[in-house]
């Protein structure tokens, strides 16, 4: 049985050439699959159970429903754009979703599975904007937010992200900071991680050891997979 991996679509209109590629692939997704793992930031912007859904998400939320009604079994994974959405895709896609990462067995292997927005340690302020946004006392306001609102918040988390990336590659040097997070998780008897979030599509296969970083779906169309026992990073290329 296959299981897939996806992080950082992004997604923002149907329109958009990953929203219709995203579409497509999970619409064609192999009859072996077994297990769809969402890593985070599938979307722009996600928070709570949206009633009615956001217009421009009913299509790929509709593609997950279809996806899951076929057998395949949906895991999520929070991300830094996406959160509280244990209610909306636990309760409408029987998903099964994590705030935070997750040591998951998989074929046999002990594998540390997380968006990756967590990693940085020295990223202090994120990490406070980030407990803010977890907070449950945001959560409990969720429902009585006006869709204005939450249209607001998404403009300003996707400006503010869109704006500090670039900062945040000058002052850190990322392939180092997943490095040491990885060889953390190796030494405390963990097989393999697999990460989002940093938009590097990298793979590193060690004896007894594999450290996958997903890339995205917004100029990679990278995504994990795992097949008769192994892990492989593909690229999506329609024909």
């Amino acid at each position: 049985m296959r299981k897939i991996f996806i992080a950082d679509a992004h997604l923002k209109r149907p329109e958009d050439a990953n929203y219709r590629t995203l579409v497509r692939f999970l619409e064609n997704l192999p009859a072996d699959t077994e297990t769809l793992y969402l890593l985070g930031d599938i979307f722009e912007f996600w928070i709570g159970n949206p009633e009615p859904v956001y217009g421009h998400y009913r299509e790929i939320v509709d593609c997950l429903k279809q996806v899951r009604g076929r057998g395949v079994r949906i895991v999520y994974f929070e991300g830094n754009h996406d959160f509280h959405l244990d209610r909306f895709f636990g309760e409408k896609l029987q998903a099964e979703v994590h705030r935070a990462g997750a040591l998951l067995e998989i074929g046999g292997q002990k594998v540390y599975v997380c968006h990756g927005d967590e990693i940085n340690r020295e990223d202090y302020r994120y990490r406070a904007f980030r407990l803010l946004l977890h907070n449950p006392v945001v959560k409990a306001l969720v429902p009585i937010f006006s869709r204005r609102i939450a249209d607001h918040a998404a403009a300003v988390l996707s400006r503010r992200s869109s704006s500090k990336h670039s900062l945040r590659e000058k002052r850190w040097d990322y392939r180092v900071i997943l490095d040491s997070f990885a060889r953390n998780r190796f030494a405390s008897g963990c097989d393999a991680v697999i990460t989002g979030h940093y938009h590097l599509p990298m793979i590193k296969r060690e004896p007894g050891r594999l450290f996958i970083s997903l890339g995205d779906w917004i100029t990679h169309y990278s995504y994990a997979q795992w097949l008769d026992g192994e892990f492989t990073l593909e690229s999506y290329r329609e024909n």
